[in-house]
């Protein structure tokens, strides 16, 4: 009886091993294609306005690589690059960008696609600044008449870019935190959410602004500088600093942004009709 059940049991675990075998290579691509990935570090209006969820599907679909992205400010997302943490970088703040180039951590810059920013503001307009076309006087108009401003206040882009017109205005709004300036630390759509509580200006990228449901009583008050231009890049983020870089499959996504079928994406991205992007890559 010993024999039998040994010869049995024996048999039980041939017959087990024989079976995982020969279904080994039938679990291990799916394995290996669940694997393929890559991480991108952007910023939150491309992830807000729902742009990612429109595109990268169709990428998926192309590639087999899925993008697992880290929606943060854009200074956050460089230093999330410069410390290897992502494969690709695509953010919108072109001097940033190319700093990050030059100090050899990215490879190369392509162009990809733009929008704008726009001031919004409360329709009663207190400062008095809705329909003008220069964002920096309407920042100084702003700041003398001591009217609230939500900002961002966290290195990302557009808080970049409005911290460049409070510049070129001549004012401090610094100083002013916490006054009529309130510095908010958070992304576009809480910022946005703070300035409809305040009955505030705020400065806001296109995309992130047609997007948004709770815009109570705000409107756009200023659009139309040439300063608020609003370019998108992205960049491989280099191997030499960081081996573990996926540069074939990052360089894969790059040049799918880039190519007639993603710029055409880009470009079919809509909300309420109206375009929210539009592809720049080739200049």
């Amino acid at each position: 009886m010993i024999r039998t059940l040994t010869r049995r049991a024996l048999l039980g675990a041939a017959l087990t091993v024989a079976t995982s075998l020969a279904l080994a290579p039938l679990v291990t691509p799916t394995a290996q294609a669940a694997d393929r990935f890559i991480t991108v570090a952007s910023t939150t209006s491309t992830q807000n306005s729902g742009l990612f969820g429109f595109i990268l599907p169709k990428f998926q679909a192309a590639t087999g690589i899925e993008v697992r992205v880290v929606a943060v400010g854009t200074g956050k997302a460089i230093r999330m690059a410069q410390d290897g943490d992502a494969d690709v970088l695509f953010v919108h703040h072109r001097p940033s960008e190319e700093k990050f180039v030059a100090e050899g951590f990215g490879v190369k810059r392509f162009d990809v696609m733009y929008n704008d920013f726009v001031i919004v503001g409360p329709q009663a307009d207190p400062a008095g600044i809705k329909g003008g076309k220069d964002a920096a006087a309407a920042m100084k108009t702003i700041a003398d008449a001591k009217a609230p401003f939500a900002s961002r206040g966290d290195d990302s882009g557009t808080h970049k870019k409005e911290k460049g017109l409070w510049k070129a205005a001549g004012v401090d709004a610094a100083a002013a935190s916490g006054t009529w300036y309130r510095e908010t630390g958070s992304g576009m759509g809480a910022t946005l959410n703070t300035a409809v509580a305040m009955n505030a200006y705020a400065l806001t990228d296109r995309g992130t602004w047609l997007s948004f449901k709770n815009r109570g009583d705000l409107v756009v008050v200023v659009e139309g500088d040439p300063r608020l231009f609003n370019p998108y890049g992205v960049i491989l983020v280099s191997a030499k600093k960081h081996p573990h870089v996926k540069s074939a499959d990052g360089q894969a996504f790059i040049d799918w942004l880039v190519s007639k079928d993603g710029q055409q994406a880009i470009a079919d991205f809509k909300v309420g009709g109206e375009q929210l992007f539009t592809p720049s890559a080739g200049g």
